[in-house]
């Protein structure tokens, strides 16, 4: 595939989850989904160098795949509880706060819907950094209030006085990026992918998202991919394309 081919907006979210890890220095990168995975990969050969990258189960491997050390589950918690691990989530629901839920849809005690269950969201929530990736951005998504919290957001951090290592850097999805830069670390529109509109997120999510201006106006694009990215997710990362099978637009 020729890198002279404009990027597609599945492409578009793999940059935006691989900024995620700029900058982060030597920490354990935990992306969960196929996107947050390619983008945790073109962030360690690109703008990332020292991330640690693992096989989600017990070692560390390297940018092809093949294993540069044991990672045993004690100095995994080691990691954890101490800041320097970066995970990317799904979230089922997720409000203006950053709580998250992968639980349940409904009332706790009779959910309609039963889904992953808590797992480790409030430990990872409240430990090290949690960022985001939502594949279909929906009102059903993006809600006022999350039906039961798994991660813990800036809200309910703040109001138990565990907010040392709480950070919640940005949620990625097909639309756009987010961050809780807004009144009271509410979320924010931070920037649009390329051919999408603020009337477009905002129909899309349940609550009143934070703009720079009353009129969006001032909201950026997602960067664009350079040429060397472009090639590297194309030919090296995703020669199969799988990332147009997430995000198909």
């Amino acid at each position: 595939m020729s890198t002279a081919t404009a990027a597609s907006r599945a492409e578009y979210c793999v940059i935006a989850c691989a900024e995620a890890w700029r900058g982060s220095g030597e920490v354990l990168a935990s992306p969960m989904g196929l996107i947050p995975s390619f983008g945790a990969r073109l962030a360690k050969r690109t703008f990332s160098p020292d991330l640690l990258l693992t096989d989600g189960e017990a070692l560390l491997v390297g940018l092809d795949g093949e294993a540069e050390g044991w990672l045993p589950y004690r100095r995994h918690l080691t990691m954890v509880t101490g800041g320097r691990r970066h995970v990317m989530m799904g979230a089922s629901q997720i409000d203006r706060f950053g709580n998250q839920n992968i639980s349940c849809i409904g009332d706790w005690a009779r959910p309609a819907r039963q889904l992953l269950g808590v797992r480790g969201a409030p430990v990872n929530t409240l430990n090290n950094p949690v960022s985001y990736w939502v594949p279909k951005h929906s009102p059903r998504v993006f809600v006022e209030r999350v039906d039961m919290v798994s991660g813990v957001g800036y809200d309910r951090a703040e109001a138990a006085g565990v907010t040392r290592f709480h950070r919640l850097p940005r949620v990625v999805s097909d639309l756009g990026v987010f961050d809780f830069t807004g009144p009271d670390h509410s979320m924010r529109l931070a920037s649009l992918h390329p051919g999408v509109t603020v009337e477009q997120v905002r129909a899309a999510t349940g609550f009143d998202l934070a703009l720079d201006s009353a009129d969006g106006e001032a909201v950026a694009y997602t960067r664009e991919p350079t040429a060397g990215e472009l090639r590297l997710i194309r030919e090296v990362i995703d020669p199969k394309g799988l990332r147009d099978r997430e995000v198909r637009v």
